[in-house]
């Protein structure tokens, strides 16, 4: 039963990195779903930039765990659990749940990615 645990928990944290990659380059790019996002949840878009780049630092230290430093694969997950519970915070703060699903998928990811690396 560990062997299936420890590919679940390896899927999850790429995809963690993955997904994460994406959203970052979506903030850098000011999609046009981001920036509908920071609107509904009332969060002005001159943040955008900030969020990219804690999001882009989790990513980095995922990377640099899957490259053998688990230490910060581990503390990287352990911000964009952080970053994603926030998220979701944000979403119930304004009322907004109708796309509450994405931030909640990346936070499950998060955490997969602290069990992949803890």
């Amino acid at each position: 039963m560990s062997g299936a645990l420890d590919v679940i928990l390896l899927v999850a944290a790429i995809g963690c990195a993955v997904a994460n990659a994406v959203e970052v380059v979506a903030k850098a790019m000011r999609a046009g779903f981001v920036l509908d996002n920071c609107a509904q949840v009332g969060l002005d878009a001159r943040w955008l930039p900030y969020l990219a780049v804690v999001e882009g630092a989790g990513v980095v230290g995922l990377l640099l765990g899957f490259a053998g430093v688990p230490l910060i694969g581990t503390a990287a997950a352990v911000g964009l659990v952080a970053f994603f519970v926030i998220a979701i915070a944000v979403h119930v703060r304004a009322l907004v749940f109708h796309n509450i699903a994405f931030p909640a998928a990346f936070l499950l990811l998060a955490v997969g990615a602290v069990g992949h690396f803890g």
